[in-house]
């Protein structure tokens, strides 16, 4: 039997053998004591000092009551038998059978526990009433209810003792449970921040470098001959290096305690400055967008911004400058977005397996994320994602964005 008392092994053998010891003195010297004041039908030391063996035997039994108290118990039952049995004087005798009762309720194993106390306790009181059934003076009888009475209590008191240990326990095994879906929950929130931060990151900084990319190669082909274009390519850089540095710091004011600095997330009322970045970079740029009947959620509008965004980055890093279409179709349950570029033509150069295309696992879209985490910002919303290369050469990006987002797990 296990330790269950939340002591170290050592010191219950300790605190056992002590206790054995003061019950083997005090069923010996009590029962001598009684019967040197009131004489006793048999004396101790008959049947070879059987009387006083017995009381050893239930008394030491007790140092290994924690380890064994079924054992414990019957030896000091069958001990308590025969002593009865063979009518030797009442007095402590019964000591250590108390003891190994409220031990086996105690320490044991619930219910089956209770039946071997409740089946031995219901023998003992039977052989007691028997043994005691011609004896005098009747008032000694007394003796017989006592330790039928202290039986059923110490019993009692041992199952107290075990339900209330394993309610603590139950209590502390619920507490630790509580406290480590705190901390899952906890470590999940800081995965869904980092990788929401990682993906406004992601857009606006690709999207930024994009368009400065273009511009800088703008202003480097037309800087000796038209020095006014230069000046407005430089202009455009200076623009869009100015507002990724404030998304910049919106997006990363969250890892601080104050709001200094932080503003909105981008959505759908900046399209028109996106379009016209998109122009500036090159792109022939068609927008087809119909006013929604009521305000998107902030939710929505900020997801389709970055899908917007992120198509239009990669129109510009792959195909160049090209004719590209945008279309924002808000339903009454969902917006539907499509960006379809016309790509590159055919001509030398050209290569259609570096365009991020299919469901972003594939060889081709390895090498960078933004297929993927357009597809994770539907995903979140619960809505659908879709990536793939047109019959004519170009490329298309459509998505479905519920406008009452469920949400599913990446």
């Amino acid at each position: 039997m296990e330790n269950r008392g939340g002591t170290s092994p050592l010191r219950v053998v300790a605190q056992d053998s002590v206790l054995a010891l003061f019950v083997t003195v005090m069923q010996v010297q009590g029962t001598l004591v009684r019967v040197a004041a009131e004489g006793g039908p048999r004396p101790l030391t008959d049947y070879g000092n059987l009387g006083f063996a017995l009381l050893v035997v239930s008394g030491l039994a007790v140092a290994v009551r924690r380890r064994w108290p079924v054992p414990v118990f019957v030896t000091a039952a069958l001990a308590s038998l025969v002593y009865c049995g063979l009518d030797f004087p009442d007095g402590p005798a019964s000591l250590g059978l108390f003891i190994s009762l409220y031990t086996l309720a105690a320490y044991g194993d619930g219910r089956r526990s209770l039946v071997i106390a409740g089946a031995g306790t219901t023998v003992l009181a039977v052989v007691w009433l028997l043994a005691a059934a011609d004896i005098e003076p009747r008032a000694a009888i007394g003796w017989v209810f006592f330790r039928i009475g202290a039986s059923v209590m110490s019993a009692a008191l041992g199952e107290s003792v075990r339900s209330r240990r394993v309610i603590a326990a139950e209590a502390q095994e619920r507490a630790e449970r509580a406290e480590r879906t705190r901390e899952e929950e906890a470590r999940a929130r800081v995965d869904a921040e980092r990788l929401r931060i990682a993906r406004e990151v992601h857009d606006t900084v690709a999207h930024a470098i994009a368009i400065i990319n273009v511009q800088s190669g703008v202003t480097a082909h037309v800087l000796d001959k038209r020095p006014e274009r230069a000046r407005e390519a430089l202009q455009a850089i200076e623009q869009t290096s100015s507002r990724a540095l404030r998304e910049m710091r919106a997006i990363l004011g969250v890892l601080r305690d104050d709001n200094d600095g932080r503003m909105p997330h981008p959505g759908l009322e900046q399209i028109d400055e996106l379009t016209a970045k998109a122009r500036e970079a090159g792109l022939d740029v068609t927008l087809e967008a119909t006013a929604p009947a009521t305000p998107l959620p902030s939710a929505v509008g900020s997801a389709a911004y970055r899908i917007l965004q992120e198509s239009i980055t990669n129109v510009i890093r792959h195909a160049g400058p090209t004719r590209v279409t945008v279309a924002l179709n808000p339903g009454i349950d969902a917006l539907e977005i499509r960006v379809t570029d016309e790509g590159r033509g055919s001509g030398p150069g050209d290569d259609p397996a570096a365009r991020p295309y299919g469901d972003g696992t594939d060889t081709a879209a390895r090498s960078g994320r933004g297929i993927l985490g357009m597809r994770e910002r539907c995903q979140l919303l619960g809505g659908e994602f879709d990536a793939r290369p047109t019959s004519a050469g170009g490329f298309e990006v459509t998505a479905r964005l519920p406008l009452a987002p469920t949400g599913s797990r990446l």
